[in-house]
Formats: C-alpha cells, structure tokens, sequence
C-alpha cells in the first residue's frame, strides 16, 4: 500500500496511532520532519476515535491520547538536545527555504516574547514547531525552563486537537465528508495564538512610542 505522508488520512490508515506518536516525534523533533501535517493528523485522528468516519479506520482515544503526548513531548525535547550538541550546522547543511524562513521566525520569538512563551506559541505555527526545538538548543535556552514550557505547549496543542477532533466527530453525524474544509479551519486556529500575541505586541510598541 502506498503511503502519502502528506495526508493525515493516508497515514492515519497505514500506521495507525503509532504512526501519530512516530509523525509527532518527527515533525517536533528531527528536522527533516518539517512537512509532516502535525495539526490535520492529530484533528482527524480524533475524529476516527468516534468511529463516525467512512474510511475503515477507527482508532481508540486512550492509546490515541498517550501516543501524541509522547510524541509530541520527547521530538521536542529531542530537538532540543541536538540544537545543543551541534549548535546551527544542522541547520546550516539544510538548503530548505521554508526550513529557514521558520527558523528566522522562531529566533524573532526567542528574542521578542521570552523563552516561556515562545516556546509554548510555536507548537501552534507548523515548521516553526519544528525549528524553534534545536535553535532553543543552540541558543542555549536553559534546559529545565525549555522543558517544563515544551511539556506545558505539547499537551495543550496534542491533547486538544485530538480532544477538538473526537468532540466534534461525536456531535456531528458523517462529519468527515467536511474534513478538508475542517482541517483549514483548524490551522487557520491554530495561529490565533501568535497572531493576537503580535497584535498585542504591535499595539504595546505604538503605545511606548507615543508616550516617548
């Protein structure tokens, strides 16, 4: 069976929730794992735990729940420990533009809004997800405070896009014929948190300039 990695659903079929722990590990915690639909996987893997779906796959929230946690928590913390051992040659041997451009977006989060909070906004903007993991490492954010906001940002962004999906499936009858559209919405939602928090930002800028 031929395996599309840039479909939630293909991937969901093939490997089912370990392939979700593997997908998250990847995309949070190697860089050549930036492409990999973080927030579609994890939205329509919830949805499949209700069993409303017509793609024979159905899968069980507990193990479902378990896996995207611990994928998402340990690609973090191993992004981390490579950003630390090998500083920017990982990055620097990588000709990826879109790979780049996050990584200069995870650094302006670094340097803008703090270690906690960076790193906690970047588990909602795909591909910043990935880079900000070994820059954090590279920059030498300390350890124990990349930890606990990793585990903090992991569990609220895993957890409740699963939990988002599962609820959905279960109040909406044949919800998956809307997937396409529903998968957009969530990454659309999914960057409300940086958006509001750069427009809060911006306004906080204008504010200090008009007093100054």
């Amino acid at each position: 069976m031929t395996v599309n990695v840039l479909s939630a659903q293909s991937l969901l079929a093939a490997f089912g929730v370990l392939g979700v722990g593997a997908v998250l590990f990847a995309e949070t915690g190697l860089l050549i794992g930036f492409f990999l639909p973080g927030d579609s996987l994890l939205f329509t893997a919830g949805l499949l735990c209700t069993g409303s779906g017509q793609h024979g796959v159905k899968l069980s929230l507990a193990p479902l729940l378990v896996a995207a946690a611990v994928g998402a928590l340990a690609g973090a913390q191993c992004g981390y420990l490579l950003g630390r051992k090998a500083g920017g040659a990982l990055l620097a041997r990588n000709r990826s533009v879109r790979l780049h451009e996050g990584a200069a977006r995870a650094e302006e989060l670094l340097e803008r809004y703090g270690h906690a909070k960076a790193i906690v906004l970047a588990r909602f903007v795909p591909v910043v997800r990935t880079v900000l993991n070994p820059m954090a490492g590279a920059l030498g954010v300390p350890a124990r405070t990349f930890t606990v906001w990793q585990v903090v940002g992991g569990l609220v962004w895993s957890l409740g896009l699963v939990l988002g999906g599962y609820a959905l499936g279960s109040s909406i009858p044949n919800v998956d014929r809307y997937l396409l559209p529903l998968v957009a919405v969530i990454v659309a939602l999914s960057l409300v948190p940086l958006a509001a928090e750069l427009y809060r930002s911006r306004r906080a800028a204008k504010a200090k300039e008009a007093h100054g």
